[in-house]
């Protein structure tokens, strides 16, 4: 395999597409530095120029995807206004099609145990995640009466445990087990039923 990367001043890059696609296929502690560096045609030694560890490789592709995940969502969001509730509805829909568009970066974030306070700067991409999902409910929450609006915070973490739940279990080909309906439907569903408790919707005739 021809060298690349470090001769071209992009060894951090190649080592990232390699981690990621390493990550997706073996899990986050199925493959070892230099496993990495193999498959991005440099040398393990090359490698900490960049990573001090497999650790630190994981834990940048956790940052990645939290920028990505929060850029995805905050369009998502925009792209739901002037309505509260279809903003709220498309931060929904953006977990979904995050965790199917960017596996790896997916893993790296909630699966491999990695803190997301390991570094300032993915606290930070990780916190603004956050922020965008949390405006969303704050906005949509305004509409329910006050001694009865539970805490944006509460509120966004409720539909985030229940998006990831649904990618968890029916998104990303659990062994053995099927959804037997759209993850899509069973996220939308979810949230409808969450909304109606809250009475933000209308209850069905």
């Amino acid at each position: 395999m021809p060298k690349r990367g470090y001769h071209h001043g992009n060894l951090k890059a190649a080592l990232m597409e390699s981690a990621l696609d390493l990550i997706e296929k073996k899990g986050p502690t199925g493959f070892t530095l230099s496993e990495a560096a193999k498959q991005a045609g440099v040398t393990p030694a090359a490698v900490y120029r960049h990573f001090e560890g497999r650790e630190d490789l994981i834990a940048e592709a956790a940052r990645q995807g939290y920028e990505i995940f929060a850029d995805l969502m905050e369009h998502a969001y925009q792209s739901g206004q002037p309505s509260a509730l279809a903003a709220f509805e498309a931060t929904g829909r953006a977990y979904l099609a995050f965790a199917r568009k960017f596996p790896g970066h997916y893993i790296a974030m909630f699966e491999s145990g990695i803190s997301v306070n390991r570094t300032p700067e993915l606290a930070a991409a990780s916190a603004r995640a956050n922020e965008v999902l949390e405006k969303a409910a704050e906005d949509l929450s305004k509409h329910i009466p006050e001694d009865r609006r539970p805490p944006a915070s509460m509120f966004s973490a409720h539909i985030w445990a229940m998006s990831h739940g649904v990618v968890e279990l029916f998104a990303r080909n659990s062994p053995g087990r099927a959804s037997p309906f759209p993850p899509e439907d069973l996220l939308e569903t979810g949230i409808g039923v969450y909304l109606r408790g809250l009475g933000l919707i209308r209850p069905d005739d």
